[in-house]
């Protein structure tokens, strides 16, 4: 964690505008957000295009990428929210996990607008804002549980209060996103592979039962390797058979396996832990199976449910900006010797 320089955050009866810059992987997004809360603008430009012929991100054209697109995501984002440099009272960006040739680029562009600007830097974690994008869209109540659910984590987090966050339950190794992705490639799907999924397995009027991996009685902890690998083989038993496998009762028994297990641990967990709220995010969290499971658990549990739109729940940048506002208030504001950090700890990025 980068050192922190503290002084005081604004008055409470003055509003402030961050701009937020987002690219940790292959979105390059800028936002302007009031108060923490106001999206004025949020602009995200995807790489899927170019990254589909390979079957996935490759990290050196993602980082050049996001070199030839963030001035002029900076301009539009400005020109949308129709605000100006001088307006802007804090520059937060990304500061990890990611791609570290990814972060540096929004690393550097936050550090030179801070300096620029002389306004404060605020370094943030992705996942901190994939968790604080509900609070763009409602109020959170804490004590919480958040179900981070994207490409490249699978964790289930406690926030006894805000900004404060527990890792109770991780991936051990593919995370949700990951998963989808390699089964979707044995189905014959593009990258990125999780929405085609998700439609195929939607369309099913039959399933292939594949196993649920729940580990030891009392983890919260998650493994999808496993699961990746009964689907290949069921494939390929069909295969040696000379059948044709049937891909949508497939998609519809990886997608079951997938949100029973998520799903049943968050509910788990929510009740060891007495929480008064659901929190789903990240970009797997537009998944309308998922959506579907866990608001009919939280409604028996009557346990309220926080969903970001989908567009939230993608990598953008006012969710970094919705994250970064926990700091701004505290004046915990980062120094212009800020590292990206590839590995960042969402646990040491508290409040």
């Amino acid at each position: 964690m980068s050192d922190m320089n503290s002084s005081t955050g604004p008055s409470s009866d003055s509003d402030y505008l961050l701009l937020a810059i987002e690219t940790s992987c292959d979105e390059t997004s800028v936002a302007l957000v009031r108060n923490g809360r106001e999206v004025l603008s949020n602009i995200i430009s995807s790489q899927i295009e170019t990254h589909k012929k390979f079957g996935g991100v490759v990290p050196e054209i993602a980082s050049r990428k996001h070199v030839e697109s963030i001035t002029i995501i900076i301009e539009q984002a400005l020109r949308e929210a129709g605000v100006s440099l001088p307006d802007i009272d804090a520059v937060a960006v990304t500061q990890g996990p990611g791609l570290i040739g990814a972060l540096l680029v929004g690393v550097v562009a936050a550090k030179s607008l801070s300096l620029a600007l002389d306004v404060p830097l605020i370094g943030t974690h992705h996942i901190a804002g994939h968790i604080y994008a509900n609070h763009l869209v409602g109020d959170i109540i804490y004590p919480a549980i958040a179900l981070v659910v994207s490409g490249g984590h699978t964790e289930i987090v406690l926030l006894e209060e805000e900004g404060k966050f527990r890792i109770i339950g991780r991936t051990r190794d593919d995370a949700v996103g990951e998963a989808y992705d390699k089964v979707a490639r044995a189905l014959h799907f593009p990258y990125p592979g999780g929405p085609y999924v998700d439609k195929l397995a939607q369309e099913a009027t039959e399933e292939v039962v594949l196993p649920r991996a729940w580990l030891e009685p009392d983890s919260y902890d998650f493994s999808f390797s496993g699961l990746k690998s009964a689907v290949l083989s069921e494939i390929n038993r069909s295969r040696m058979k000379g059948e044709s496998p049937d891909f949508s009762a497939l998609a519809r028994g990886f997608q079951q396996s997938v949100i029973d297990v998520v799903t049943t641990k968050a509910i788990r967990a929510a009740k060891e832990f007495g929480v008064r709220q659901m929190l789903l995010c990240g970009g797997v969290a537009a998944n309308r199976g998922l959506r579907d499971r866990l608001s009919s658990l939280c409604e028996e549990a009557g346990l309220p449910l926080l969903i970001p739109t989908n567009k939230l729940c993608t990598d953008n940048a006012a969710m970094i900006a919705a994250a970064a506002d926990l700091k701004y208030r505290r004046g915990q504001f980062s120094s212009l010797d800020l590292k990206a950090e590839p590995i960042l700890s969402l646990e040491d990025w508290s409040v």
